[in-house]
């Protein structure tokens, strides 16, 4: 039987504790567009995606632990800077995780799933008993990734891809189903994970002008990436977020649960896959405007942004917060500009993707105005 019953958690809004927090997040996204810049093959991406995928799935645990444990009190206090070092061991590990670094990053799993749970179970809501639910899942994973560390290659690959399934299987066991959340507090801190992730494309920028002359080569795809940017905030952060928390709002407590995990959870875990994706593109294009790059920074470019956009749309398809077939139409247009990167130059291929997002924009804004609005053909 379905529950109807609504609650909230205690905390409404983030703290500034929880903004400390994020700056890690900024370097851990850093060094995955670091891993996507660097990468050649396809087992490069199959790595980097695993990695992703175990550090958000902690990391946005912590957006549902402080939806529900305040971090007013000093042992609160102390023992999320215990889980922000273990973030930040984390984070160092990323470049070679599949090597010499494999065993601090499963060290640093590990410590942040031991202080989440423990955090948890000191909260006043239902949550303190749903975590133990969930809890399991989360340190067997980090156990599997710490193990992975100690053993070669290929033999490391089962283990990371095992550690991703069993975290993702509570999913599929709905484990998430006793918890409560603040919806203001969860819809916020998620949308500061987007800037954040926002935030790479523009220091990506720099990076690709770095030791350039500052010329009509640079500057002009500096400023249509920052245009990219822009028009990726506009597509969240117009009214989306806004409807997101109302929709979350008008949940009952099992619908909203689920709602949090599937378009909070797997919905940003490819937004931010496909920002990081791009971001290495930018970085791309603007150290190699007219030709002569990589052979795959049109592909970051390209389909960076179309799994953004295909994460968007998942996101907005269960949160009911808009059409979905603009979004979707142009996530395949989008992958369509990868010739156009690969034979005229990087930047003729953004100018592209600015294009058509900023037609994709147009576009809804003028669906969305009321017909009075509409001026007769």
């Amino acid at each position: 039987m379905t529950s109807t019953t609504q609650s909230s958690a205690v905390v409404e809004r983030a703290s500034t504790l929880e903004l400390f927090l994020d700056l890690v997040f900024v370097f851990t996204v850093t060094q995955f567009t670091r891993v996507i810049v660097a990468a050649h093959a396809p087992e490069d991406y199959l790595k980097a995606a695993l990695v992703f995928m175990t550090l958000w799935w902690i990391y946005s645990g912590y957006v549902w632990l402080t939806s529900n444990v305040g971090t007013d009190g000093t042992r609160h206090r102390l023992l999320m800077f215990t889980g922000m070092a273990g973030f930040l061991l984390m984070a160092l590990a990323i470049p070679d995780v599949f090597g010499a670094s494999g065993l601090v990053y499963g060290a640093g799993l590990l410590l942040v799933t031991l202080v989440h749970a423990g955090l948890f179970r000191s909260a006043t809501t239902g949550s303190a008993q749903a975590i133990l639910g969930i809890a399991p899942f989360n340190l067997a994973a980090a156990l599997l990734v710490l193990i992975a560390g100690l053993v070669p290659e290929p033999w490391d690959w089962p283990l990371w891809i095992l550690a991703v399934l069993t975290v993702m299987g509570s999913s599929v066991l709905r484990r998430e189903s006793g918890f409560t959340l603040s919806p203001a507090h969860f819809v916020e801190r998620h949308g500061l994970v987007v800037i954040v992730a926002l935030g790479e494309s523009v220091v990506s920028i720099g990076i690709g002008a770095r030791e350039r002359a500052l010329d009509w080569t640079v500057l002009a795809p500096a400023v249509l990436g920052l245009a990219l940017a822009a028009a990726l905030w506009w597509t969240y952060f117009d009214q989306d977020d806004a409807r997101a928390e109302q929709a979350m709002q008008a949940l009952p407590d099992r619908a909203r649960a689920r709602a949090a995990l599937l378009a909070f959870g797997y919905g940003h875990f490819l937004m931010l896959s496909g920002i990081i994706v791009l971001s290495a593109g930018i970085k791309g294009v603007v150290a190699h405007p007219l030709g002569h790059a990589p052979a795959h920074d049109p592909w970051h470019l390209g389909l960076g942004l179309s799994v953004y956009l295909l994460g968007d749309g998942l996101y907005r398809g269960l949160l009911g917060l808009g059409a979905l077939r603009p979004r979707l139409l142009t996530a395949g247009l989008t992958a369509l500009t990868v010739p156009l990167g690969q034979h005229l130059g990087g930047l003729w291929q953004l100018a592209a993707c600015v294009a058509l997002l900023v037609g994709l924009l147009a576009l809804e804004r003028r669906a969305s105005r009321p017909l009075h609005d509409v001026s007769p053909a």
